[in-house]
């Protein structure tokens, strides 16, 4: 018997759009506590291999600059550039004075505006999860690194326990993890590793899935295009989008199911301060 094909209601550019024109206000202080720490964000930069403050990083679906606030710990601010398609998190970047100095652009992870072999590294975190081709994203990754560059793909990870599974096939992508490493590998990446992350309170749980739960990193180690060939975009946001009314339903019914994702995390933390330590919880 086979099973019903994920709705996926915000895995598009144009209702992904829409909806960080909304959640942009809180992003930094109500999603990010709970789903993407600080310490989340720093074991997955370790393994981008940031040894060097004048490597050239694009951080890519980067918003309002989470994740590269972290980078540039590392690296210098004048070498790093920060590409979104959402103006109103890229507003938020802006205003960040640690990000003083860095490229902020709006742009499609699909199809990145810069030559092949520009970047020493490629970073991404909670971003393939609204890609309608994330292979393709992973492909542009691919191209748009040097040889010997390094790609961190940081993203959410798919549920085992039904109901979550559910509210996730309705909201958004959540790749299981063969599925990252044969996407980087496809691509032409070598020496492809995964790294599990998720908040402390969860105490490496993962029966609900997790919006942030992995590192998948990956080296080019030829200059050029990848090797994989695709066929046309699946979404272009350069087309009006057939039925705007089409378009707010999805929008409206997937951040309805998003919610759910925004209520797990309160309930695991509730649970670490139950559920005596050394028990799973």
């Amino acid at each position: 018997m086979g099973s019903t094909k994920p709705l996926r209601l915000i895995q598009h550019k144009k209702e992904a759009l829409w909806f960080y024109s909304f959640i942009s206000f809180g992003y930094d202080h109500v999603f990010n506590p709970g789903q993407y720490t600080e310490d989340m964000r720093d074991i997955s930069l370790e393994h981008a291999r940031l040894h060097s403050r004048a490597l050239k990083v694009v951080d890519v679906g980067g918003g309002t600059g989470f994740t590269t606030l972290g980078v540039v710990r590392y690296v210098d601010p004048e070498n790093v550039t920060l590409l979104d398609q959402s103006p109103h998190q890229l507003d938020k970047a802006r205003k960040k004075k640690a990000l003083r100095g860095i490229k902020i652009m709006e742009g499609d992870a699909e199809d990145l505006p810069f030559p092949a072999d520009t970047f020493d590294r490629y970073v991404s975190a909670g971003s393939i999860e609204y890609w309608p081709d994330p292979q393709r994203g992973i492909k542009e990754a691919y191209r748009v690194l040097s040889a010997d560059g390094v790609a961190c793909m940081i993203g959410p990870v798919r549920p085992t326990f039904w109901l979550s599974r559910f509210f996730a096939d309705m909201w958004m992508l959540f790749p299981t993890e063969e599925e990252y490493i044969e996407w980087f590998e496809r691509a032409g990446f070598k020496d492809v590793e995964l790294t599990r992350i998720g908040p402390k309170w969860y105490r490496g749980a993962r029966r609900h899935g997790l919006v942030i739960g992995c590192c998948v990193t990956g080296i080019k180690t030829q200059s050029g295009d990848s090797p994989l060939q695709l066929g046309p975009k699946a979404e272009d946001v350069s087309k009006p989008h057939v039925n705007p009314i089409f378009v707010f339903f999805r929008f409206l019914i997937g951040t309805i199911c998003a919610t759910y994702f925004f209520l797990v995390p309160i309930y695991m933390w509730i649970k670490d301060k139950i559920v005596p330590q050394g028990r799973p919880i």
